[in-house]
Formats: structure tokens, C-alpha cells, sequence
């Protein structure tokens, strides 16, 4: 019967396809004001082959067309409003009611990416007119659909097309939709106490590499995970997971898991194997090697081990290898 590293990884990670709203233009729909399109080769491309879309483009579903005319945030009473450019027609009403209605849906999506610096879709610094200087933004914020979208899922794993071209922030955006996948499929199911406890106990070396604190509290959780109503569970794990997994994994939190796996296989170690790999570990906390280079060669010596254990943790392969995102240097 096969036993290796690289089937138990790729098992896990084929387990399900996460599920992306994305804003329709960056897969190459023709729905820009200009009636042209704003593909994006990673998202249309690569990401594509691993994931199901959900294409929304807030514009066409409020009836505007393309090519329209222009739109734009201005300063109001009770917060910014949407109005053409030229015409200065007030859309703030028909994108509320769309994003309230877009926003009830969203649960069943693991993430979603927005399409940048758009007045509806926009995460982040899009421009707000108003103020003294007519003619000038007053201030920058997200647009009026995507605020209300992320205001209403506030774990809801998010980011813009722009920023996906930061190889760091590309592939914590793609780990964070796969957990948040893994998780959908348990939740979704048949499942019973013990099957988050085998969820969890998978995925514990990922969410230590991003939060500490987190760690230790899940586990508390999930140690009382048979004490609990079903959906009180359900509903306390979800957030955690999630949340847990928007913070930051540092350098010095993947060395520390790093040394965790270390540790457990360094029994079936002989000393040189064990220094190679220590010294490979301590390569990458100085910045000279990328994380895929020691976590290659720990799941190699897992495989020669036979640590069942290790080679079970998602952390080692939290997204299909094809995708190679750990493969840069850090800065």
C-alpha cells in the first residue's frame, strides 16, 4: 500500500475546490466602463485550474451596461455615495440593496477578490470626492459594495487583484481560501465531534505558523469539543479557524514549526541529515533560501521515517504544489 509524503499532500489538498466570488472583468469579461475587460494572468490562469469562480460585477447586475459613463464616491450626510460623473446620478441606493442582497449569499464562497481601486469593488484607497477642493478626493476608502460585502462577513477571507502581485500576500491568500474550503466541507456535512477533532488536529501546525495565542485557545475548544451543542461549536470553531489564519505567519513563527516537525522526526535521523536540516531551517530564518526549501526537505525525511504524523499536517502542503507560492525569498 503507498505511503508518501507527496500522496498524503496532494490527497488533502484535492479534498475540495475552494469556491472565489471575484469581481467578473479579471477573468477576462468585457464589462468594464469601456466595455473591455481587466484580465488578470494569475487569477484567469494559474488559480483558475484549482478553484470555482463566482464572476459578479456589481455594475451590470444594477442594470448600468458597458460601456457606461463613469463612476465615482462623493462625501455625503450619512457616508459616501455613488453617482455617474457626468450625469450625477445617485446609484447609492441600487448598490446598497445589491450588496445587502450579494452579502446573504456569501457564505457559501471562501473568499472573494475584488477588483482594485473601483468605486463599488475597491478594498482599499479609492478616492472620495467632496470638500473643499471640489475637484479633489477629500479622503480614500473602500467602495460602497465591497464595505458592505466585508462589513457584513467580517472573516470572509478578501483581497484585490493589486495586491495579489506581492508574492507574500498571494500565497496567504491562496492558503487562507483552501483552509477556509476544508473547513466549509466538514461543516457542511454528516459531521460529528470527533471529525473536527481530526480536522483540527490537521491543521494545528498551520495555525500555530500564524498565531500562537490562537493555538492555544482552539485547543481549548476543541479539548471540549463533546461538551458542547453542535451548532455552538460549529459556529465558535468556524470563527476561530478563520480569524486565526487572517493573521500574519512571520518568519519566526514558520522556523518555530519548522522545529516543531524537527523534533518529531529527529529520533530517525542520523546527525548529518539532522544538521543538513537545521542548517537549511536556519538559511531560511536569514533570509538566504525560501520556505519551500526546508519544507521540502522535511517532508522527504518524513517519508523516510514513516511519521504519519507529520506528513498528515496541512501546513506542509496547504494548497496544491503546482501553485509553487512558498517559493520566494523573503525580503
Amino acid at each position: 500500500m503507498e505511503n508518501t509524503t507527496e500522496s498524503t499532500m496532494e490527497s488533502m489538498t484535492a479534498e475540495v475546490r475552494p469556491r472565489v466570488a471575484v469581481s467578473s472583468c479579471l477573468l477576462g469579461a468585457p464589462v468594464r466602463f469601456n466595455g473591455g475587460h481587466s484580465r488578470d494572468r494569475f487569477l484567469a490562469g494559474e488559480l483558475e485550474e484549482h478553484v470555482d469562480w463566482v464572476p459578479i460585477c456589481p455594475e451590470m447586475e444594477i442594470g448600468l451596461g458597458a460601456p457606461r459613463e463613469t463612476l465615482r464616491l462623493e462625501r455625503g450626510p450619512d457616508g459616501p455615495r455613488l453617482l455617474t460623473r457626468r450625469t450625477r446620478r445617485d446609484l447609492t441606493a441600487e448598490m446598497a440593496d445589491l450588496a445587502a442582497e450579494r452579502a446573504a449569499e456569501i457564505g457559501a464562497v471562501d473568499g472573494y477578490v475584488f477588483k482594485s481601486k473601483s468605486p463599488s469593488c475597491g478594498l482599499h484607497g479609492v478616492p472620495v470626492y467632496g470638500g473643499s477642493a471640489p475637484g479633489a478626493p477629500g479622503r480614500r476608502g473602500p467602495g460602497l459594495f465591497a464595505s458592505a460585502v466585508t462589513g457584513a462577513h467580517p472573516s470572509l477571507v478578501v483581497e484585490d487583484e493589486g495586491r495579489l502581485h506581492d508574492a507574500v500576500l498571494r500565497e496567504a491568500f491562496v492558503e487562507r481560501i483552501f483552509a477556509a474550503a476544508r473547513l466549509r466541507a466538514l461543516l457542511s456535512g454528516d459531521w460529528r465531534p470527533r471529525d473536527l477533532v481530526d480536522f483540527h488536529t490537521r491543521h494545528k501546525m498551520q495555525i500555530l505558523a500564524h498565531s500562537p495565542g490562537a493555538y492555544r485557545v482552539i485547543g481549548r475548544l476543541v479539548a471540549a469539543a463533546g461538551d458542547l451543542p453542535r451548532e455552538t461549536l460549529a459556529r465558535e470553531y468556524g470563527w476561530a479557524f478563520r480569524t486565526a489564519l487572517l493573521v500574519r505567519a512571520t518568519i519566526g513563527r514558520h522556523v518555530n514549526v519548522l522545529h516543531h516537525f524537527l523534533g518529531r522526526i529527529s529520533a530517525d535521523l542520523d546527525p548529518v541529515r539532522r544538521a543538513d536540516l537545521t542548517e537549511v531551517i536556519e538559511a531560511y530564518r536569514a533570509h538566504r533560501v525560501a520556505l519551500a526549501v526546508p519544507l521540502a526537505l522535511l517532508r522527504h525525511h518524513a517519508k523516510g521515517a514513516g511519521a504519519g504524523q507529520v506528513q498528515e499536517q496541512t501546513y506542509l502542503s496547504p494548497y496544491p504544489d503546482a501553485l509553487r507560492l512558498r517559493n520566494h525569498v523573503p525580503a
